[in-house]
């Protein structure tokens, strides 16, 4: 097959949506690279969109119950902070890195989910300490690439502030220039978060989150210029994309306090989860709901009707999917349940403590899950998309499509690389391709 670029440039700006496309497009390096570029401001994101599922489905063109990526964090009932999906051994087919790793070419992948102990040659993988024994120098050093994140750490160290914005993307940023220079990678990732950490914890129109996009901005026209200073921008093709939208919300509704309540969850004698008949599992805007046992055709029908008077009496919940009607928009086919929460909710998973909670904005970023913004509700929703942008070689100029998915970047980007991604749930964007 043949090659289409020498390097593959692929930026994510995390949340960014479809309603910011018309403010970047005004910006100066937004406006650079739409200037020849072909792009989509209508991407449908896919289901539960949230971070570390999207992220997979961007490398492997396939939808969550596809990819096996079918939520943030890992079921681990009563944990506070359940781990993530970090690592690349639960992804459960090919991804477009290991293809370009196959082929004898370089990948650098930093700050992108699902990475960590993959065989990425320049790693510096998205993973935090998570247990009061474990040190984030060690986690992140196990499950990267060692050299190359102690040179990224010792050249730009300074600029960290733990993993507060905007410090963490202004480090990021001086990796990516200095991996393009040096390490010449034919398929770079790079994932920013500063958008979507404004937004979780002040709000979509916040002042907060127009200076990040506009920090953005700045970011986007540096690596256009390294690519520039580094001779290489005609061999080079830059994508920058976003993973999903966000919505403004004000109440938390905690699914497991009912089911706790109602003799479906019971407690050891120091609070914690001793054994489960149906529990909650959230996914931001929406939830899963896991039975024990999935064949108990009572018990599904009791918390059907159980999740039907707690909506009618909040009126919290928007839809209630069945297993079939979730796997079908691709979340995870072993829920009983997916529900999606009504405007202005998102769903937490304590198990004591108030049912439903107003959120307190003063909170937001700083008690642990508590924000006014988030994501995780189903893509088609109205003004929850988000864009795609391509531009350089191989790619054609002045091309807008109407719409498309996240799945169709994949395969699109396997093109440009000269490699086949088999299976996915989308297709090549042939016609922005030269």
């Amino acid at each position: 097959m043949e090659i289409k670029t020498k390097y593959l440039i692929v930026i994510s700006f995390d949340g960014l949506s479809t309603k910011d496309f018309d403010k970047a497009a005004e910006l100066p390096n937004f406006k650079r690279l739409l200037a020849k570029s072909a792009y989509c401001k209508n991407v449908y994101s896919i289901y539960p969109s949230l971070t570390y599922p999207a992220h997979t489905t961007i490398v492997t063109g396939r939808l969550p119950k596809n990819h096996g990526i079918i939520n943030n964090t890992l079921l681990q009932p009563g944990a506070h902070s359940p781990d993530w999906y970090w690592q690349r051994k639960f992804v459960k087919c090919q991804t477009i890195y290991d293809l370009v790793i196959d082929k004898g070419m370089k990948v650098a992948a930093l700050l992108w989910p699902v990475t960590g102990r993959s065989r990425i040659q320049y790693n510096l993988p998205e993973v935090f300490a998570n247990r009061s024994w474990q040190n984030q120098v060690m986690v992140s050093l196990y499950n990267g690439s060692p050299l190359y994140q102690l040179e990224l750490s010792k050249r730009f160290g300074k600029l960290l502030n733990g993993i507060k914005q905007p410090n963490l993307d202004d480090f990021l940023q001086q990796s990516v220039l200095f991996t393009i220079k040096e390490k010449r990678p034919s398929l770079l990732l790079a994932h920013y978060t500063d958008l979507d950490w404004a937004r979780h914890f002040n709000g979509f129109e916040s002042e907060e989150a127009n200076a990040a996009l506009v920090r953005h901005d700045t970011r986007l026209g540096g690596i256009l210029d390294e690519l520039e200073n580094c001779g290489i921008s005609e061999e080079s093709t830059i994508i920058v994309l976003g993973d999903h939208s966000s919505i403004d919300e004000d109440k938390i509704i905690y699914l497991n306090v009912l089911l706790r309540q109602e003799g479906y969850i019971e407690l050891d004698k120091n609070g914690h989860i001793k054994s489960y008949r149906a529990l909650a599992k959230n996914c931001d805007g929406s939830s899963y709901i896991y039975l024990k046992d999935r064949s108990d055709v009572g018990l599904v029908k009791e918390i059907k009707r159980l999740i039907e008077q707690l909506n009618d009496k909040y009126k919290c919940i928007e839809i209630l999917y069945t297993s079939e009607e979730a796997s079908k928009m691709g979340a995870d086919p072993y829920c009983t349940f997916m529900l999606e929460a009504a405007e202005g909710y998102y769903f937490l998973d304590d198990h004591t403590g108030e049912l439903i909670k107003e959120v307190d904005p003063d909170e937001a970023g700083i008690v642990p899950h508590i924000t006014v913004n988030t994501h995780g509700y189903a893509p088609l929703k109205k003004d929850y998309s988000t864009v795609f942008i391509a531009s350089g070689a191989g790619i054609r100029e002045n091309v807008e499509l109407k719409e498309m998915s996240l799945v169709d970047e994949a395969p699109t980007m396997a093109r440009l690389l000269g490699i086949q991604l088999n299976d996915v749930d989308g297709r090549v964007l042939r016609e922005i391709l030269k």
